[in-house]
């Protein structure tokens, strides 16, 4: 199949596909006689791992160790790929505490202005940004 029915069947930009073959996180189909790309079902699989993979917060590069050990998986044990995971874990945990921290002093901070139509030249918010907070 050509790479705009691929594009279509995985619900992933065409865009988006060469670059993941340009990074090898695809591997390059064979071209037609008259040029096209054409992609394989397996290709399908791949576009589909790697979906999953960075619907979980895995980040390319992440995706990339991840399917180094999908092709050879017999290779591979199960305890590396729960390592990968578990260390993803441990990041989206540092990284929902930090969005909770934000939060919280967002919050802190919104709810000391007033939010009135007075000028802002002493509004709560601004001057906290600032550091001379009043």
């Amino acid at each position: 199949m050509r790479i705009g029915e691929l594009s279509k069947q995985c619900g992933i930009p065409v865009e988006t596909i060469r670059y993941y073959e340009k990074e090898g996180l695809i591997p390059a189909p064979p071209r037609s006689a008259s040029g096209y790309r054409e992609y394989s079902k397996a290709s399908m699989s791949f576009l589909s791992f790697i979906q999953s993979a960075k619907a979980v917060g895995f980040s390319l590069k992440e995706c990339r160790n991840l399917l180094s050990i999908f092709v050879t998986r017999d290779a591979h044990t199960c305890a590396e790929v729960k390592d990968l995971s578990e260390q993803k874990l441990e990041d989206l945990q540092t990284q929902m505490q930090a969005l909770a921290n934000m939060h919280q002093t967002l919050k802190a901070i919104s709810d000391a202005c007033c939010g009135g139509d007075e000028s802002a030249a002493n509004c709560a918010i601004l001057n906290k940004f600032e550091g001379s907070e009043t």
